[in-house]
């Protein structure tokens, strides 16, 4: 109603997916906002975001199985690398060194690449159904070893380590996306897909999340023996969490090394689950926003890391070396996550409902 936006006389005004008209205008400049940047940022800065709303992809689906339905996983990293080796065997040229089959256009692998994450999602899941809380993140966390050996062993596939092989060639309709062309350079190109994708996936997932499914996903968040009394089928929607997280995840590895246009066995190591991890509770738990904050947030921390040997000579960039950046890197990972489970549990979206509470109620403290 005009002049009280908080006040819903129907059900579907309390749902909807942009219910005032303060978020429907702060969405549209954010949206303009990023359409806008390619103008006024250089091509390196513009690879960096796209990674980054890659690896948002990636974390609104581990929010959606760790902060909708509750069910802990640190095992993000092994169906990400399903999706990146699906996506880069489908679109790979056919009697190379690594296994292909040409399939180049992206609404054929990234598809098939979700789709074959959330197969090995919907496997793991019904351990999900007997395990619950350390015993199931211990269970998850295994995947992550399971599959660092499984893809540094199959070399057909992976190329081996320390080889590596090419990403996903990203074309639509037979025009290359990787390229320079007349829509503009390979990065301003990449970043134009990945920012149209990171929309068109979160809105699903804050459609998802508000539906009868996400409804049920949080009431076995909350107590599953009491959402089994009121009659959630618990095996039902535990599978179903998994399966779409996964499809996220998948798509998201996809996507994530058409950037640099090449993939390795050694990037999807415990490191990328616990990357993703403090993308979800430095971005907010449960929240589609957060985790597109958390996201931005650890991928924009990583090239200021990446400066600290040339600002700090004690901090190496050899690997061989200790400490070096990406020890130093792991360590900050931990501690911004104790900071804001102690100081901020809500994350960065919590920090957001502070400022804006203060700024409706100002000057009154109440």
């Amino acid at each position: 109603m005009r002049g009280r936006p908080l006040l819903n006389t129907s059900y579907a005004q309390d749902m909807a997916l942009l219910d005032t008209p303060a978020k429907r205008l702060w969405a549209g400049l954010l949206v303009a906002l990023a359409l806008a940047l390619p103008v006024v940022l250089a091509d390196r800065s513009l690879e960096v975001l796209a990674g980054a709303y890659a690896l948002a992809i990636g974390a609104i689906g581990l929010n959606i199985v760790t902060g909708y339905a509750g069910q802990v996983s640190l095992g993000h990293a092994f169906f990400v690398a399903i999706g990146a080796y699906t996506a880069a065997a489908l679109s790979g040229p056919p009697g190379g060194r690594t296994l292909g089959f040409g399939v180049a256009e992206i609404w054929i692998w990234l598809p098939a690449a979700g789709l074959a994450a959330a197969a090995a999602g919907v496997l793991v899941a019904p351990l999900a159904t007997r395990l619950r809380g350390l015993y199931l993140a211990v269970v998850t966390l295994g995947l992550v070893f399971l599959g660092e050996h499984v893809f540094k062993e199959w070399k057909a596939l992976t190329g081996g380590p320390g080889v590596g092989r090419e990403a996903a060639v990203p074309r639509l309709l037979g025009y290359p996306l990787d390229q320079d062309g007349p829509l503009g350079t390979k990065e301003q190109v990449l970043y134009v897909l990945m920012l149209a994708l990171l929309v068109l996936f979160a809105v699903a997932a804050r459609n998802l999340a508000r539906s009868r499914v996400g409804r049920a996903f949080a009431a076995i968040r909350d107590r599953d023996i009491a959402a089994a009394v009121i009659g959630v089928p618990l095996t039902r929607y535990k599978v179903l969490a998994f399966g779409v997280s996964s499809f996220y995840a998948g798509c998201a590895g996809g996507l994530l090394y058409t950037v640099s246009g090449y993939v390795e066995p050694g990037s999807f190591s415990l490191l990328l689950s616990v990357q993703f991890i403090a993308m979800v509770l430095i971005g907010g738990v449960a929240t589609v926003s957060g985790s597109i904050a958390g996201a931005l947030f650890i991928s924009l921390l990583q090239p200021l890391t990446r400066t600290l040997p040339a600002l700090v000579p004690v901090v190496s960039a050899d690997t061989t070396r200790t400490p070096n950046v990406f020890q130093v890197e792991t360590v900050l990972y931990g501690l911004l996550i104790v900071l804001f489970l102690v100081f901020e549990p809500r994350g960065l979206f919590g920090l957001w409902v502070r400022v804006r509470a203060y700024w409706k109620s100002w000057p009154f403290s109440y």
